[in-house]
């Protein structure tokens, strides 16, 4: 009698792993294949390009390679001599003309005030010469400006706060107009974008929360979707030289599924982690039950419900 319970103890344990072990590849397999989940994620930010509206030799460098600067911190400076030159010629241009102005002015009063005297033409043609004067008073003025705004822009500083980056510029580089010398990743920009099959977009939505687990460290980033792309490139739609659509050739039995980027908003960054624009993450979109532990944790879970709390 008890070999007979002894075996009969030994069948139903395994028969228990079995199930418990079917149970719970059943659950990895909609876990893995069904959740909303991608190991394709990255994380991404804005680059500001720096490019001077003036050119001009560096004459100052003021920040170095993966600084940290506030928004408008001095990042580099081109030689102001020219531009201060062409402020003072600008200002004195507009002293001659608000000279003449005055000239012209005086001019037209007198003519206006000898009516009857001199013919209606002449006093018409010192009217106009006096509003020409004031229009290149104006004209010269707007120069000035301008000078002066070159001038203030011979000063490059940062438009926001965040990190200089790939920083190859030196004093005595020359700097044309438009050309970037500098980059700065604005700190406050940095999202997720994480690449979803489309069998699983029925489950992420706008203000889902998410997961966002980066290469190197345990603990995830939390934030949520902010939004679902909706189109992507599509290499068929291609025209080949001659105007004709280039049609890639597949298997009829085989569907790969492409991937749809969707843009997650981060919400909290844990303390200790570092984010730099290209880094790879994985992501999880839904409630945190919903995305599980690793194999082995979720695997001693069901097998303990499966003996009734026996300790494995």
């Amino acid at each position: 009698m008890k070999a007979f319970l002894l075996s009969f103890l030994r069948v139903a344990v395994t028969l228990a792993l079995a199930a418990a072990a079917a149970v719970a590849g059943l659950g990895l397999w909609r876990h893995y294949m069904d959740a909303p989940w991608t190991r394709d994620g990255r994380v991404r930010a804005e680059v500001v390009a720096i490019a001077p509206e003036v050119a001009g030799t560096v004459v100052r460098v003021a920040v170095h390679d993966n600084q940290f600067v506030h928004k408008g911190d001095l990042l580099f400076q081109i030689d102001p001599s020219r531009y201060r030159l062409a402020v003072a010629e600008a200002q004195a241009t507009v002293e001659q003309r608000r000279q003449d102005l005055l000239l012209k002015q005086a001019d037209a009063r007198r003519r206006a005030g000898m009516a009857g005297v001199v013919s209606a033409e002449d006093i018409d043609r010192h009217r106009s010469t006096s509003a020409v004067a004031a229009a290149a008073l104006q004209s010269a003025e707007a120069a000035l400006d301008l000078a002066r705004l070159n001038l203030d822009r011979t000063s490059l500083v940062s438009p926001v706060n965040g990190y200089v980056t790939n920083a190859r510029l030196r004093v005595g580089d020359y700097a044309q107009t438009g050309a970037a010398r500098l980059s700065v990743i604005d700190a406050d920009s940095f999202w997720v974008t994480g690449y979803f099959e489309e069998t699983r977009l029925a489950r992420v939505h706008v203000n889902d929360p998410a997961r966002m687990r980066l290469m190197g460290y345990k603990t995830p980033l939390e934030g949520h979707v902010d939004s679902i792309g909706r189109g992507i490139s599509d290499s068929n739609g291609r025209a080949d030289p001659q105007g004709l659509p280039d049609v890639n050739p597949v298997f009829t039995w085989v569907r790969l599924a492409q991937r749809i980027p969707v843009r997650l908003h981060i919400d909290r960054v844990p303390p200790g982690v570092l984010l730099a624009a290209g880094m790879t993450c994985t992501v999880a979109v839904g409630p945190e039950r919903d995305l599980g532990g690793s194999y082995a944790a979720r695997l001693r879970g069901l097998l303990r419900d499966a003996l009734d709390g026996e300790s494995l």
